[in-house]
């Protein structure tokens, strides 16, 4: 596999927990230059990820011929910007979920990447899952039966201060929304992998405990192509963290009480029931990563590629509309 010289736009927590150290771990990765309009922590970053060069603004990062892909772990509002200019740059872009602020803007950055030959991948690293791989596996052989209903919850308590590193994720502005944009983007995903795609989206999208611009609580209901429903929980409301993902059939059920964890019971229509592990890699991003560079040197669409991340963006819209309307939305094709 050929050298992949990595451009990293942001050095934030999943950039210092999970991309940076999987860039580091892959063989034929090279975290060439980081990017950050906060320079106060440029120096540390480059040092302990052996970053070569460092730049104040992704468009001198962009503009660098060395670099062949660049890594968006950058607020939302930003995705579009910086992958027309990675784009234009004939750069390859992987891309922090969720892709955009809305579906415009996914089409936009699809469109920009398709016209210059470069690959867009987004960050929806949970269908790299052993424990997803293997729902999908079990439903295809028949083992629940007809699906009927998939139900995920992502909670956990947020109260951040004013000045907390995460608050941009709670503005309309930077975030989008609030966590069902965020962590609850993730679990849309997970279902449209799991279930298949969706004609129907209505929502609940609240703040319930919290004066801010975006909800803390949300919950979305989906019918998908097959008839089968998906019900959606996100919240910052929640005490205890919740991870949950369920999947029932007309002859069995899954249950996972942490996705995360890799821990599944498989129950089968008179009550038996297996337990399996099948945990992710240590770093949930590198199988990610490591996909996306064998996609740039063997010429192909990575897993998970910008009209993935479009379909998650296509829900997301519908769900903020059918709030707000109080409607139940017809998916366009």
């Amino acid at each position: 596999m050929r050298t992949i010289n990595w451009g990293l736009i942001g050095c934030g927590d999943i950039a210092i927990k999970r991309v940076a150290p999987a860039m580091c771990d892959l063989e034929g990765h090279v975290i060439k230059a980081i990017a950050r309009r906060d320079t106060g922590r440029l120096a540390e970053f480059a040092e302990r990820f052996n970053a070569e060069r460092t730049f104040s603004s992704a468009e001198e990062l962009i503009e660098n011929p060395e670099i062949d892909a660049v890594y968006l772990a950058t607020p939302v509002n930003l995705h579009l910007a910086h992958t027309l200019l990675a784009a234009r740059a004939g750069k390859h872009v992987l891309c922090e979920k969720p892709m955009a602020l809305d579906t415009a803007e996914c089409d936009r950055m699809i469109e920009a990447c398709e016209r210059a030959g470069v690959l867009l991948g987004v960050a929806y690293y949970r269908r790299f899952y052993p424990s997803v791989l293997k729902i999908k596996e079990i439903i295809k052989k028949g083992g629940l039966g007809r699906p009927v209903l998939a139900r995920a919850l992502a909670a956990e308590y947020w109260d951040f201060p004013e000045d907390h590193p995460f608050n941009w994720r709670l503005t309309l502005a930077q975030g989008g929304g609030g966590p069902l944009m965020d962590f609850g983007s993730h679990r849309i995903d997970i279902l449209l992998d799991i279930m298949g795609p969706v004609l129907t989206v209505s929502a609940f999208t609240d703040r319930l405990l919290f004066e801010r611009e975006v909800e803390d609580s949300a919950v979305v209901i989906m019918r998908h192509e097959s008839g089968a429903h998906s019900v959606i929980g996100a919240y910052h409301t929640i005490g205890p963290h919740g991870d949950e993902l369920e999947v029932f059939g007309s002859s069995g059920s899954i249950t996972m009480k942490s996705l995360n964890s890799g821990t599944m019971q498989v129950t089968g229509r008179g009550g038996e029931a297996e337990v399996l592990q099948k945990p992710p890699h240590d770093n949930f991003h590198l199988p990610l990563i490591e996909d996306f560079g064998l996609a740039i040197s063997q010429g192909r669409p990575p897993g998970i590629t910008g009209r993935t991340g479009r379909e998650t963006s296509r829900i997301l819209e519908a769900a903020y509309k059918a709030s707000r309307q109080g409607l139940t939305i017809r998916i366009q094709g």
